[in-house]
Order: structure tokens, then C-alpha cells, then sequence
């Protein structure tokens, strides 16, 4: 073959290659929930184009009210756009990439319909946001945020802080069914929030960074269902992943939402205990 024709050859590969590498890149669903707030269940989409590959519950059923005790709603200008986790009276868990000004959000707690007022619920401003200080926006390693709220919120039955794991609790295996929750879409390629709480559950699956070309960290765990179908997805951000009772995922990211060949990517909450309970028995912000 002439030497222009095999320079030609490479320049036609290189470019497939990059074409490749950036679709990949640009489907890779990051649930970054970067919402136009906006509209409702009754109106205009929730989310902007920007933010349609983001994460929520797909697969899943309306939950009995109030039964997910530990819950939360993060709200933008009133607006839901992540989920969250209690796990003291005046924090929760969120993921990294859920940060807002904290004087733009608030985080309501006893919630079941995110549009009618039930009268149960518990709203509260956020005195402190704190993302974990290696926390990599680009690949979404240490997507860990703890939000510290005004006050400490009054526990009852519909609100209780969720168990976090322990030392002494069994490491995960795959095939594990935990539960995953939120507010987030219910269909693949939707923009609408689910108005009411919902709940799927999902299997760990073990060595799935070949789904991922080797993007999961040891700071990460997959979970979803080998044949698709069950996901969380946009709006379900940041919201728990539970597991034999314990709190063990945060909603973090994936491509698109209940493929079965790409499995929901949630932050590994047992890596930060230490970094969880020192913060909380060590904060004196007001």
C-alpha cells in the first residue's frame, strides 16, 4: 500500500477513535441533575437538555407513605432536583456533584408528594455544605457531600436517621438485593419527576468496571438488574442505596438508566465512615 493511502488509513482511524471516545464521554449519564427549575407534573419538562441523562427510579412502585423514614428532598428555589439521606438529626448525605449555594437550598424531610402539602413535613434551611475534599467532578470519584441543616429536625415515626454500616458489617457480594429510592423519572427519556415517592430494587453486581472501561474506583459500587429494566435515574440523585438494612450507596451516575448492559454507579458510603463521624463530632458551626 503507497504511504500516502496508509496515512490516510491512520487519519480515518484516529478520527473513529475520537468520534468513539466522545460519544462515550457525552452519554455517559452523570446525574449531575443540573436542572431549568421550572414547570411541574402538569407542565413544562423539570429538567433542561443538559440534564436528560441524569439519574431517578425506573422500574419501581410508589412507596406506602412515609415509610422510607430517612429520606430526603433537596430543593433549588423550592424545587426538587436530589435526593438525600438522614443520618443524625442535623445531617444528611448527599452527593458532591447535588452542591448548591446553601442559601438556595433547602431540605425537606417527611415528604410523600412532592406537590400537595400533606401537613407531615419538615422543612429546613442548610447552615453548612461539605464536599468530600477529593471529590473529582471529572470522574465523579468521591461524589460525597454532607449538609448540615439549622437545626436538628424533630425524629419521629415518618422521620428516622438511616443505620450506616460498620467495621464489622459483611462487605458487600454480588447478587445482593438492596433498595434504592426517589423522586426522580420513571421513564427512559423522560423529563418529568415522579410527584410521589418511589422505590426499586436492584442487585449488586461485582466487576463491573468492564461496563465501564475501568472508570470504577474502589470509592464506587454498581447495582442494577441484569436483565435492565430497573434503575434509578434524573432527580433520584444523591438519594440512598440500601442494603441488608444499612446505608450503602449514594446515587452517583451511569449511561443512560436500566440498560443491562450499564449498571447504576453509586458511591460507596462505607469508605467514608470515619470521614462521616469525624465530621459531624468535630463541626461546631452554628
Amino acid at each position: 500500500m503507497p504511504i500516502a493511502d496508509c496515512s490516510k488509513v491512520l487519519k480515518t482511524l484516529c478520527a473513529l477513535l475520537i468520534c468513539v471516545a466522545s460519544a462515550v464521554y457525552l452519554n455517559i449519564c452523570l446525574w449531575k441533575d443540573t436542572y431549568d427549575i421550572g414547570g411541574g407534573p402538569h407542565g413544562n419538562p423539570i429538567f433542561s437538555y443538559a440534564s436528560a441523562c441524569t439519574q431517578r427510579i425506573i422500574g419501581g412502585d410508589e412507596v406506602t407513605p412515609y415509610s422510607i423514614s430517612y429520606q430526603v428532598s433537596i430543593q433549588f428555589n423550592n424545587r426538587h432536583y436530589c435526593g438525600g439521606t438522614l443520618i443524625h438529626p442535623q445531617w444528611v448525605v448527599s452527593a458532591a456533584h447535588c452542591w448548591r449555594p446553601s442559601y438556595l437550598i433547602k431540605v425537606v424531610l417527611s415528604e410523600h408528594n412532592l406537590y400537595v402539602k400533606e401537613g407531615f413535613e419538615q422543612v429546613s434551611n442548610v447552615s453548612r455544605l461539605i464536599v468530600y475534599y477529593r471529590y473529582n467532578y471529572r470522574t465523579f470519584d468521591n461524589d460525597i457531600m454532607l449538609v448540615k441543616l439549622e437545626r436538628p429536625v424533630e425524629l419521629n415515626a415518618n422521620i428516622q436517621p438511616a443505620p450506616l454500616p460498620t467495621e464489622a458489617t459483611p462487605p458487600l457480594t454480588g447478587g445482593t438485593v438492596c433498595t434504592v429510592s426517589g423522586w426522580g423519572v420513571t421513564k427512559v427519556y423522560s423529563y418529568y419527576l415522579s410527584p410521589v415517592l418511589r422505590a426499586v430494587d436492584v442487585n449488586i453486581i461485582h466487576n463491573c468496571q468492564y461496563y465501564y472501561y475501568f472508570r470504577i474506583s474502589e470509592n464506587m459500587v454498581c447495582a442494577g438488574s441484569y436483565f435492565g429494566g430497573k434503575d434509578s435515574c434524573q432527580g433520584d440523585s444523591g438519594g440512598p442505596l440500601m442494603c441488608n438494612g444499612n446505608f450503602e450507596g449514594i446515587v452517583s451516575w451511569g449511561i443512560s438508566c436500566a440498560n443491562p448492559y450499564f449498571p447504576g454507579v453509586y458511591t460507596r458510603v462505607r469508605n467514608y465512615i470515619r470521614w462521616i463521624n469525624w465530621i459531624i463530632q468535630n463541626d461546631s458551626s452554628d
